[in-house]
């Protein structure tokens, strides 16, 4: 089940991104997010745009959300999207239905253009996000430092209306 997230749903999410936090280069945050700080993550983003979660048995094991993509107000119809999936239960399709169902929301509210920043390498993020349509528009070059390396984000782009 997809669903709206809510701040009670924070301890959950904070404990699936924390393992991309401390083991992978997927996320440049270097440190643990506590369940009050994504609290307060979930609440920023849900007074604009969809946070969703997908819950299955009662927990909730994957989710995706929409940030602003810049501040200026000219960039209002465009969001950086982002979705994860609790560590073992990737390639089962979460991603991808809580991807598109985050996409036809954004597509609801008016949003024009979806943005996907990826830290490279990545290609389970490559591929999902090229199934959906997402096409590579940039790349940048050790722009993170994590673990004692650089890393390169490439971005891509989903024209949704």
């Amino acid at each position: 089940m997809i669903r709206a997230a809510t701040p009670d749903d924070a301890s959950a999410i904070a404990a699936i991104y924390n393992h991309y936090i401390a083991t992978t280069t997927i996320s440049f945050e270097e440190r643990a997010v506590t369940a009050q700080e994504m609290a307060q993550r979930i609440g920023d983003v849900t007074a604009t745009l969809p946070w969703l979660v997908h819950e299955a048995q009662g927990r909730i094991i994957g989710y995706a959300y929409a940030t602003k993509w810049r501040v200026r107000s000219a960039y209002r119809f465009s969001a950086e999207t982002s979705v994860y999936v609790e560590q073992g239960q990737g390639g089962r399709g979460i991603g991808s239905a809580l991807y598109r169902e985050l996409l036809a929301e954004l597509r609801r509210r008016e949003i024009h253009m979806a943005i996907g920043g990826i830290a490279q390498p990545n290609p389970a993020s490559v591929a999902l996000h090229e199934s959906l349509g997402f096409v590579k528009v940039a790349h940048f070059r050790e722009v993170g430092r994590k673990f004692d390396r650089w890393i390169d984000v490439g971005y891509w782009e989903l024209p949704l209306s």
